[in-house]
């Protein structure tokens, strides 16, 4: 379960971290309280204890994962924006950012870094948004850039951009070659919503069969990067 305490910094800036995984959480808790001008006010675990948590401490910067249980993290994001629109938002997540730091940019985050990157990594991303500013790493600002840059690109026809948030997720990990029950574990999801998932996958992206969307996504997966786990 989440958290909210007491600040223990009056003039230190308040941050909510919302991560499903709680050795995760109160790992960068720790490390962001080491921190003599931040602190972490609250923690939560899905959407519900985010927005409580939220409407509590009355934070300067959200911390989201975009794999929270019942919801993924970009519907947090545009429930965020929606309600607080100042409010500043992170992301800092499994996920390669390179497939999903446009549409959490799009959803209202000010940023995204992968857990695997370092803690002053985390903690300089964390500073970047906190000055009024975008954080992405060099590879992903450049992607991100020529994209919006080049109007005449199709866009519309990719595979991003015609899957929703939630397919997306589910066609990534099929391409990762895991079965319906893994992925809903991972998502925190029942078998059936996974199914119903791939086959609105399948219709958005004219396939047949369970076949063909697995060669499609591992063939996805290896094109930007992302092998089998």
């Amino acid at each position: 379960m989440g958290s909210t305490k007491e600040n223990s910094k009056p003039e230190a800036t308040r941050i909510v971290l919302v991560d499903d995984h709680p050795v995760v959480r109160e790992g960068l808790a720790e490390n962001i309280n080491r921190e003599s001008d931040l602190t972490v006010c609250a923690q939560a675990e899905d959407h519900r204890e985010a927005l409580k948590a939220i409407e509590t401490t009355k934070p300067e910067l959200v911390v989201v994962d975009l794999m929270l249980k019942g919801s993924s993290g970009i519907e947090l994001i545009k429930d965020i924006h929606a309600r607080w629109p100042r409010l500043l938002i992170l992301v800092v997540s499994m996920h390669d950012e390179t497939l999903y730091a446009e549409r959490v940019l799009r959803a209202g985050a000010h940023g995204y870094i992968t857990k695997q990157q370092a803690t002053r990594d985390i903690l300089l991303a964390i500073r970047r948004v906190l000055a009024g500013g975008i954080y992405l790493n060099e590879r992903t600002a450049s992607s991100v850039l020529a994209r919006l840059a080049s109007k005449s690109q199709a866009v519309n026809d990719s595979i991003t951009d015609l899957l929703a948030d939630r397919e997306l997720q589910v066609f990534e990990l099929t391409g990762r070659g895991l079965s319906t029950r893994e992925i809903g574990a991972q998502l925190h999801i029942d078998v059936k919503t996974v199914d119903t998932y791939r086959a609105r996958i399948r219709e958005k992206l004219n396939l047949k069969t369970s076949s063909e969307l697995l060669q499609l996504a591992i063939r996805w997966n290896k094109d930007h990067g992302l092998g089998m786990d």
